[in-house]
């Protein structure tokens, strides 16, 4: 069940993020952004409220607080469905199995990803404001 709520999170998130995220990606990994960071939520078919929440939450934080950010490639968010079968090798990368969140680090051609899963699911939906002030100072660290 949990990987199911994973695999609809992650796409609901590419749905929603459309190919302007995987271009900006792109260029990120181009090397035309030296240094970003991603937020990956992963999600199944199926997913539950908290889940739901959790793509909702990130969405309004980074659209709020890092609009500037993502138009330069310097913050990029992906949803990404585990069940897809295109989605198989980034899922194995983290070891995804389930609706996750991950914040990864690209720094000097480095990349480290925190699992802020356990965060995430014991804030998004009962404490959103602690939730997004979490994620914002993660991202923000993450920038520097």
């Amino acid at each position: 069940m949990k990987r199911t709520l994973v695999l609809m999170m992650v796409s609901f998130i590419l749905l929603a993020c459309g190919e302007k995220s995987n271009a900006v990606t792109a260029k990120a990994q181009s090397g035309q952004v030296n240094d970003f960071v991603e937020i990956h939520y992963f999600h199944g078919k199926q997913r539950c409220m908290t889940c739901r929440s959790i793509e909702q939450n990130t969405k309004e934080l980074l659209e709020s607080m890092f609009q500037r950010q993502m138009k330069e490639g310097k913050v990029v968010f992906r949803v990404i469905d585990i069940s897809k079968k295109e989605n198989a090798r980034i899922a194995e990368k983290y070891e995804v199995t389930w609706s996750s969140l991950f914040l990864v680090q690209h720094k000097k051609g480095k990349e480290k990803a925190e699992n802020l899963t356990e965060f995430a699911f014991g804030h998004s939906r009962t404490q959103p404001e602690v939730f997004k002030k979490g994620l914002a100072e993660k991202v923000n660290q993450a920038l520097k």
